[in-house]
């Protein structure tokens, strides 16, 4: 997939589900733990991703898993640039940043990346959402409560759902009263960040709710805790399966942007959804 392949996926109604491989350039992230800090490994990582069904590719040089402390903006340039300079030639996916920083998201733009996912939704930097504006980035807006420091300590809420919703909602309006193109936003209702177990299940349960934003909605619950203590997995590399269950169920209910870690397997469970959804049509993919 192109960028001007990702801006037309954007700007079509029918859009069908895609899938991003979470890349992270740290040597802390909660799922992969410095695996992939070694630039050539992320690279190769990027390249095998890209391989078996990434459309997106999202690299990362902070960790935002909870009780993880900034990296500065110097540091993430340093991580993830050269990873991101090195992918843009060779993978035809799109290349997304995750940061909060409008330094480092400028960086990476200068350097191939086409995305921006932003945590905290514009408001842990003022210069990244007239950054988006200017450069015409497509971004991801996502809720959180609180920071990844103090993110878990007791999250609170009368309404998930209602509250997450009105966030984001209230983030994309600021947006767009900055000079984002209403067309360029994503919004991400944030699993696990600032979010207790019955909270994430509340969250997918009632995903549909999320379409009333009118914009591309994407989910990240890839080996997130909440599944390690509903299927009893204490190690983030053996979620796999509950990871899956939260795809296929994100999918029927209209998820458009699936952030995951177990590219290959999570894109065939997308595909064996699609393919239940247009049973009774001609298929427009191979079949035996």
């Amino acid at each position: 997939m192109t960028p001007a392949q990702f801006d037309s996926w954007l700007a079509d109604p029918d859009r069908q589900p895609l899938v991003m491989g979470v890349l992270n350039v740290t040597p802390d992230s909660f799922s992969d733990g410095g695996q992939f800090f070694d630039p050539a490994k992320a690279v190769a990582r990027g390249q095998e991703m890209a391989a078996v069904g990434a459309a997106v590719i999202d690299v990362g040089g902070e960790s935002t898993r909870p009780g993880s402390e900034p990296v500065t903006p110097e540091e993430q340039i340093r991580r993830v640039v050269a990873v991101i300079r090195t992918l843009r030639d060779r993978v035809s996916a799109v290349l997304s940043i995750d940061t909060s920083s409008a330094a480092v998201a400028e960086a990476a733009l200068d350097a191939g990346a086409h995305v921006v996912n932003d945590v905290f939704a514009g408001r842990g930097d003022a210069e990244m959402l007239p950054l988006a504006a200017r450069r015409g980035a497509p971004i991801i807006l996502m809720h959180m409560q609180g920071r990844p420091a103090n993110m878990q300590v007791n999250p609170t809420y009368d309404d998930v759902v209602a509250q997450v919703l009105a966030f984001l909602k209230q983030r994309v309006d600021v947006a767009v009263s900055l000079g984002v193109d209403v067309g360029k936003i994503l919004v991400d209702p944030g699993i696990g960040f600032g979010k207790t177990v019955e909270h994430n299940l509340e969250l997918l349960r009632r995903l549909r709710e999320l379409r009333s934003l009118g914009r591309p909605v994407v989910v990240g619950a890839s080996r997130k805790a909440f599944i390690g203590k509903i299927t009893g997995e204490d190690m983030s590399s053996g979620r796999m399966f509950g990871t899956a269950a939260t795809v296929a169920w994100s999918v029927t209910n209209r998820a458009d942007l699936l952030r995951v870690h177990e590219v290959g397997p999570m894109s065939q469970v997308v595909r064996m959804i699609g393919a239940i959804q247009k049973a009774g049509r001609p298929p427009d993919f191979p079949c035996d």
